[in-house]
C-alpha cells in the first residue's frame, strides 16, 4: 500500500513578532554587554585597558592575581557568603511561616499588617541609613555581638528588607492551595503543623527558590549598609567594601575592579544556576498568585 507523504508546513512568523524577537534580543544585548565588558577587562593585559576594543587577542589573569592576592580577600568572601546564607536561611523561613499566617489565618489588624508590609517597601532606604545606624550603636552598648562593626546586624538590617517582598510573594503560592487539601489532610488525623511542613512547604518550593534568589543577590551585593554599620573593624569587612582598595584617587585600578567584579559574580551565578529550574516556576506562580 502506498504511502502518501504530506509537506510539512513551514510557520510564517508575523511582521508583529518578528520585530518584538528583535526588539527583545536588542534589549538582551543591551542588558548583556556591561557584563561582557566587565569580564573582557578583567582579562585584558595593562597595557590595554583603556582601550576601546570589544576584544583581545592576549588575555591575562594579571588581574585575578593581585585581587586575590590582596590583603583579606578570602576573609572578606567568607564573611559576605556568611551574611547572604543566613540571610537566605533566614527570610526563607519567617517569609514562608509569615505568608502562612496572613493568608490562613483571620485575626484582627492582619489587613493593616499587610498594608504596613507594602509600605515598607516604599521607604528609600537611604532614609533608614542613619536612624538604623544610632539604633545599632545604641543596642550595642548591652549586646555587644549587635552592635556596630559586627556581621550580626547586617544579617538583621539586610533581612529585614528582604522580608516584604518575600511574604507579599509568597502570599499568593499559599493561597492557590485549596482550602479542601487542608481539611482532607484534617480528616485524616494530620495536625495543622504537619500540614504546614509536609504538605504546604513542598508546594510553595518554587516561590521560596525565586524569594531565596532575591534574598541572597540583594544581601550579596549590599555596599550601604555594609559600610554604614562595619566602618572600622577591618576584620569583618564584606566583599563591596573590599572593592575600594582598587579606588585609587590618584590612578584608578580598572583591571582589579573589574576582576573583582568579576570574581563577585561567580557566587550569584553559581546560585542561580543551581536553584534556575525552579526559579521560572515560582516567578509565573508569584504573578498568577
Amino acid at each position: 500500500m502506498a504511502t502518501v507523504s504530506v509537506p510539512l508546513r513551514k510557520k510564517r512568523r508575523s511582521p508583529g513578532r518578528l520585530v518584538a524577537e528583535i526588539v527583545c534580543c536588542v534589549i538582551a544585548a543591551m542588558v548583556a554587554f556591561p557584563l561582557y565588558w566587565m569580564v573582557l577587562s578583567a582579562f585584558k593585559p595593562a597595557g590595554e585597558i583603556q582601550s576601546a576594543t570589544p576584544w583581545t587577542f592576549a588575555p591575562s589573569l594579571e588581574s585575578f592575581e593581585r585581587v586575590l592576592g590582596s590583603n583579606g580577600f578570602g576573609r572578606y568572601f567568607l564573611n559576605s557568603t556568611i551574611v547572604a546564607i543566613c540571610v537566605v536561611a533566614l527570610s526563607m523561613l519567617l517569609s514562608f511561616l509569615s505568608a502562612v499566617a496572613l493568608t490562613r489565618f483571620r485575626f484582627k489588624g492582619r489587613t493593616v499588617l499587610l498594608v504596613m508590609l507594602l509600605v515598607a517597601q516604599m521607604v528609600p532606604v537611604e532614609a533608614l541609613t542613619i536612624p538604623l545606624f544610632f539604633m545599632v550603636q545604641q543596642v550595642g552598648t548591652s549586646a555587644p555581638a549587635f552592635g556596630l562593626n559586627q556581621l550580626a546586624p547586617l544579617v538583621l538590617v539586610n533581612l529585614a528588607f528582604s522580608l516584604p517582598f518575600a511574604i507579599w510573594m509568597l502570599r499568593g503560592f499559599v493561597a492557590a492551595v485549596p482550602a479542601e487539601l487542608e481539611e482532607a489532610a484534617a480528616l485524616d488525623g494530620a495536625s495543622r503543623m504537619r500540614f504546614t511542613w509536609q504538605v504546604l512547604f513542598p508546594l510553595v518550593a518554587p516561590g521560596l527558590v525565586a524569594t531565596s534568589v532575591l534574598a541572597f543577590i540583594h544581601a550579596w551585593n549590599d555596599f550601604l549598609f555594609a559600610q554604614t554599620l562595619i566602618f572600622s573593624d577591618v576584620d569583618n569587612r564584606v566583599l563591596p567594601q573590599a572593592m575600594r582598595v582598587f579606588y585609587k584617587p590618584e590612578e584608578l585600578d580598572w583591571g582589579g575592579i573589574m576582576a573583582g567584579a568579576t570574581l563577585m559574580t561567580i557566587p550569584v551565578l553559581i546560585f542561580f544556576i543551581f536553584v534556575q529550574r525552579h526559579l521560572a516556576s515560582g516567578i509565573s506562580g508569584a504573578v498568577k498568585g
